[in-house]
């Protein structure tokens, strides 16, 4: 079987951690060996700057910043996901350089072009077979992540911030974006307000309209939106 790459994406709060726990338990239900990862982290480096990146009281530049979340995605490509791809194996992200082009192009204002060429240093050609965007409001996710506890780094970063994040996936979302950016692969909104049990299904069939072959383990029926 060959090995596929999804990824899960949003604002802070959308419940993508959530969702991407309940989309591998599905897949290994149906018998395909799956693994989780998020970013940054995933690696014992990728941790590390996740620590750095999140830290609330962390004074880091946005270029920095950004190179720090490239060496742990860097990291995660060549130790995680490329060997598992190879051996047949569904990886699901907990984000990819997605956000990277949400965050760090349209949150901090870097430029583009070095955001791309950098990514594509850090990934190697990589792309994913799908990305769902978990469609949420943003004001609301803020808050969902607020009553998680204490507001990390980028949580705290402010609301003109996550404003222009949160309009930033949205732009990805179009025909336009995504045909000038083909380096991400297909794209595809997930509403993600109601219960978790319907957001899984409305990811699941998400994932199954892109990777056919996922469908029956997914229990989706073919041609079901």
């Amino acid at each position: 079987m060959a090995g596929a790459l999804v990824v899960l994406e949003g604002v802070e709060g959308a419940g993508k951690t959530t969702q991407v726990a309940r989309l591998v338990a599905r897949l290994r239900a149906g018998g395909r060996t799956a693994q989780s990862c998020r970013e940054p982290g995933g690696t014992a480096l990728g941790d590390a700057v996740r620590a750095l990146l999140l830290d609330p009281d962390g004074d880091v530049a946005p270029e920095a910043e950004a190179l720090l979340f490239f060496a742990s995605r860097a990291q995660l490509v060549a130790r995680v996901i490329v060997p598992a791809l190879a051996r047949g194996e569904v990886v699901v992200l907990d984000r990819f350089f997605l956000s990277s082009y949400a965050y760090q192009i349209a949150g901090r204002g870097l430029d583009r072009d070095r955001i791309r060429d950098a990514n594509r240093l850090a990934v190697g050609g990589v792309r994913p077979d799908v990305t769902c965007v978990l469609d949420f409001p943003v004001t609301d996710g803020l808050a969902r992540a607020g009553r998680r506890g204490a507001t990390d780094r980028l949580e705290g970063a402010g609301d003109a911030f996550h404003a222009r994040v949160a309009a930033a996936f949205a732009a990805a979302l179009t025909p336009d974006w995504q045909a000038t950016h083909p380096e991400t692969g297909p794209i595809v909104r997930v509403e993600a307000t109601g219960a978790p049990d319907e957001v899984e299904g409305r990811v699941a069939r998400a994932v199954a309209a892109h990777v056919p072959a996922l469908g029956p383990v997914l229990g989706v029926a073919e041609h079901a939106e």
